[in-house]
């Protein structure tokens, strides 16, 4: 199998475990936010760790943990937090419609980005792509009554988790492991207060062994979080970018669906126009990111051929 082939195959899977995590965190709708998101932390460390020391390059975390490396990975680390917090949250409190926005909105968030701190410049496909996608959003908080911050906090902290991580000369999970080290000791810190039953207002124990179900789902956290993020990474090296980021739309078309069919989550008329808006969006900054690989190719056969 061809590695262009087995990357595609990688990316369909990243998207759809992705898609379909939340019916997972469903399952522990019961378990405060928090403590999931320390036990996602926890675990997902444990299996990164592991992968490096098999692969006999669990001292290479040493670089990362220092200058000039390590501030830009704290910070790779609080937008990674904040993002899978959010998540969490909005799927155990019936927000995935939500979510699916944030997800979609994502890549024009990430080409945003790239205009504003790296001074990339867009081509006019890709504006009018930003401006109907900002467009959207501001239609779904003026339709709502409330500024969408599920989706934008989703969006945005993804976007600049992405900013941080292009500018991080380190290998994909040395740099990720690195990242839930500098969480390790916050994640361990709020385990051990709820364990404790030091937590203010705090009416139940923490959910860790209270039973086998909730134990073994909090373990699955981890590699319901690293095995995705390992296969992005195998996917991101062999498939070009347009490709990953028609692929990745499969993400939060599987949450929408997932909130809709299954969680019976409410579809309004504002989600309708903003969903056809950011769709439009993306169909327009695909177009263009297709035509400028085919723009490439041709100049590339003309060159080969003069």
């Amino acid at each position: 199998m061809q590695d262009r082939t087995k990357g595609i195959l990688s990316m369909i899977g990243v998207c759809t475990i992705w898609g379909t995590s939340a019916i997972f965190y469903r399952l522990l709708a019961h378990v405060p936010p928090p403590e999931v998101l320390a036990h996602r932390t926890i675990w997902s460390l444990a299996l990164f760790a592991g992968v490096l020391a098999w692969q006999g390059q669990l001292g290479t975390l040493r670089e990362a943990l220092r200058p000039p490396h390590v501030g830009r990975v704290a910070v790779a680390a609080l937008m990674i937090s904040v993002n899978w917090g959010v998540f969490i949250w909005s799927v155990q409190n019936g927000h995935v419609v939500e979510s699916s926005i944030g997800y979609y909105t994502y890549p024009l968030v990430a080409v945003a980005c790239g205009v504003v701190l790296f001074r990339e410049r867009l081509r006019p496909l890709q504006q009018a792509a930003v401006l109907l996608a900002a467009a959207a959003v501001v239609t779904l908080a003026v339709g709502l009554g409330a500024a969408p911050w599920i989706s934008l906090a989703l969006a945005l902290s993804f976007g600049l988790y992405g900013v941080v991580k292009k500018a991080l000369p380190l290998a994909p999970v040395q740099s990720v492991t690195a990242e839930v080290v500098l969480l390790a000791p916050f994640a361990l810190g709020w385990l051990a207060v709820a364990h404790l039953h030091l937590l203010p207002g705090q009416g139940q124990p923490a959910a860790f062994g209270s039973d086998l179900k909730t134990t073994i789902l909090l373990i699955l956290a981890g590699p319901i979080t690293a095995i995705p993020l390992m296969l992005f990474a195998r996917a991101s090296r062999s498939v070009d970018m347009a490709t990953v980021g028609l692929i990745g739309y499969l993400n939060p078309t599987l949450q929408f669906l997932c909130a809709v069919l299954l969680f019976g989550e409410a579809f309004t008329r504002w989600h309708a126009i903003a969903y056809a808006m950011i769709w439009s969006a993306l169909a327009l900054y695909t177009l263009s990111a297709f035509r400028a690989v085919h723009a490439r190719n041709r100049d590339l056969r003309a060159g080969v051929g003069g």
